[in-house]
C-alpha cells in the first residue's frame, strides 16, 4: 500500500532560529524578509524549512543544498514546488497557527488548512468556491462547514498544480458534514482520472485536507513537526 506522511507545526520566529533562516535559498530569504507582519514570517519560516528538512532526510542530502524547481506553466518562478531533478512530491500549507508539510513518493499531493474564524461573508465566498448543484443541495450553514470544504478544493487544486488559478465552483464535492469524495469536476482543467481526498484535522481550531491521484487514498502518517524545528534550533548552525 502506498504511503503519504504529512509533518504539522507552529510558525516559529526567525530572530530566534538563525539555524532555520540558514536553510532557505535566496528566492525563500527575499520572500521571508518581504513579510511586514510577525505571524506572516513565522508561518512562512517553519513551512519552508520543515520541508527542506524533511526532503533532506527524503533523499539524503544537505537541507539547505536542496534546490527547488518554481517554475509555473507561464515560466515565472511562483508555480507548485519541486526539487530540481526529481524525487518525492511534496506539498506546503499554513494558516493560523499551524503550518503543514505533505510528502510522497507515489505521485502528486496537494495539503491544505485553514484557521477557523468568523466569516461575515460567508455568502458571497459560498458564491464564489462552491459550484451550482452544491449551492442547491448544501450551501454552507456555518464557517466550519464552508471552510472544511475550502481546504478539501484547494488541497485537490494543489495535487494538480492547478492552485487558485482554476476555478473552484467548477468542482462539485460531497457535503461537508460527511466524507470527503469528489462527485464531479468540470471545465478544461479537470483531471483525466480519478482523485482521492480525505480530512484532517491537526487541532479541533484548524481543519485541512489531503488530495491525490487515484482511486484509493494511500496509509497516511502524521508526525510531529515541532520537534524536527526545535531539534536544529537547539543545535545551531
Amino acid at each position: 500500500m502506498s504511503e503519504c506522511d504529512v509533518w504539522w507545526a507552529r510558525p516559529i520566529d526567525p530572530e530566534g532560529a538563525a539555524a532555520l533562516v540558514s536553510l532557505l535559498d535566496d528566492h525563500e530569504s527575499a520572500r521571508l524578509r518581504a513579510f511586514r507582519k510577525e505571524i506572516d514570517r513565522g508561518r512562512y519560516l517553519a513551512a519552508h524549512a520543515l520541508a527542506r528538512i524533511v526532503l533532506g532526510e527524503h533523499v539524503g542530502a544537505d537541507p539547505a543544498a536542496l534546490t527547488l524547481d518554481r517554475t509555473c506553466r507561464c515560466g515565472k518562478p511562483h508555480g507548485k514546488p519541486r526539487l530540481a531533478g526529481g524525487g518525492p512530491e511534496f506539498s506546503l500549507t499554513h494558516s493560523g497557527e499551524r503550518v503543514g508539510v505533505a510528502v510522497s513518493a507515489d505521485g502528486p499531493v496537494g495539503l491544505d488548512v485553514e484557521q477557523l474564524r468568523p466569516l461575515p461573508d460567508l455568502d458571497g465566498l459560498a458564491g464564489h468556491a462552491l459550484s451550482p448543484a452544491e449551492l442547491r443541495a448544501h450551501p454552507p450553514a456555518d464557517p466550519a462547514a464552508f471552510l472544511t470544504t475550502w481546504t478539501r478544493k484547494e488541497a485537490l487544486l494543489k495535487a494538480t498544480g492547478e492552485g487558485l488559478s482554476s476555478p473552484m465552483s467548477s468542482i462539485t464535492l460531497s457535503p461537508a458534514d460527511g466524507p470527503a469524495a469528489v462527485r464531479e469536476w468540470t471545465g478544461g482543467d479537470a483531471p483525466d482520472g480519478p482523485l482521492w481526498l480525505v480530512d484532517l484535522l491537526p487541532d479541533p481550531e484548524h481543519p485541512g485536507a489531503l488530495a491525490g491521484f487515484g482511486a484509493a487514498a494511500p496509509r497516511i502518517r502524521m508526525h510531529d513537526g515541532d520537534a524536527l524545528l526545535r531539534g536544529l534550533i537547539v543545535a545551531g548552525p
